[in-house]
């Protein structure tokens, strides 16, 4: 009864030192509204309009164009992209495609989503959708995983009928963040996050300053974690709680009253 107590006890410590964590893990950043959301779009990487997660963000242009955004992904989120082009009322058949690529302009993957898709003639729009896989905190050199950085939204006609380039279009892109947490967690950090670098050209830097680059001001709210935490290592330190408590326990269950089993001859 008494070890009972004791492991109750501690069970219950631990369970509420691990709430916090387990409940409110790093969150992806929340929506801000449409009051500030950009109503252009970028035409190149170097030009693109930055979006935070949960931006409903608009451009006019027409079939033909390149329209590129960018947004922030930390490690331990899986980025979802959604776009939907408003057509003109008069149009043959279009196929329209999103595509995302990485701090480094490497095309990721869509792990789900309609990337491509197209519109019949006379649609009104044409809804497209690309979910990236889990943003790593690290990978082999030569592997293509998703990084930390910044990353490129471009949305472009790969198909229609020349009778209708240059007509004009509305894009709408949105960008949601899903919070994956330990499950996605690995050993390793990168040194610094995928953005496009500035160069310093101040007369202190052309003499053989130290100064280093400035980095693009997209970020996540409350900056880089590069994967340093999760809700692993709550994870990890409840189950060495447990199998420690069950150590215990297991010892005093079989240690016996401490007292001999028999009473030698002649006692």
């Amino acid at each position: 009864m008494r070890f009972t107590h004791v492991l109750s006890t501690a069970l219950l410590a631990v369970g509420l030192a691990a709430a916090p964590a387990a409940a409110d893990p790093s969150p992806s950043a929340s929506p801000s509204g449409d009051g500030g959301a950009p109503t252009q779009a970028g035409t190149s990487f170097r030009t693109a309009t930055g979006i935070e997660p949960g931006q409903r963000a608009t451009a006019n242009g027409s079939t033909g164009d390149y329209l590129y955004w960018s947004f922030a992904a930390d490690a331990g989120v899986r980025p979802t992209v959604r776009a939907t082009v408003k057509l003109p009322a008069t149009h043959a058949a279009q196929t329209w495609q999103v595509d995302v690529y990485d701090g480094l302009r490497r095309r990721q993957a869509c792990q789900y989503g309609a990337q491509t898709r197209t519109a019949d003639a006379g649609s009104a729009s044409v809804d497209l959708a690309c979910t990236l896989r889990t943003v790593r905190a690290w990978s082999e050199p030569w592997a293509d995983d998703p990084l930390p950085g910044t990353y490129y939204v471009r949305l472009t006609v790969v198909g229609l009928q020349p009778s209708d380039l240059g007509q004009p279009v509305g894009a709408e892109v949105r960008v949601d963040s899903k919070d994956v947490g330990g499950a996605a967690a690995v050993d390793g950090s990168l040194a610094e996050p995928l953005v496009p670098g500035i160069a310093v050209t101040s007369r202190q830097h052309q003499e053989g300053s130290s100064e280093s680059a400035v980095l693009s001001a997209v970020e996540p709210d409350g900056g880089w974690s590069s994967g340093w935490w999760s809700d692993r290592w709550v994870w990890t330190a409840l189950g060495g709680a447990l199998a420690a408590l069950a150590g215990v326990g297991g010892y005093a269950l079989t240690r016996g009253s401490g007292r001999p089993s028999r009473v030698p001859p002649g006692a």
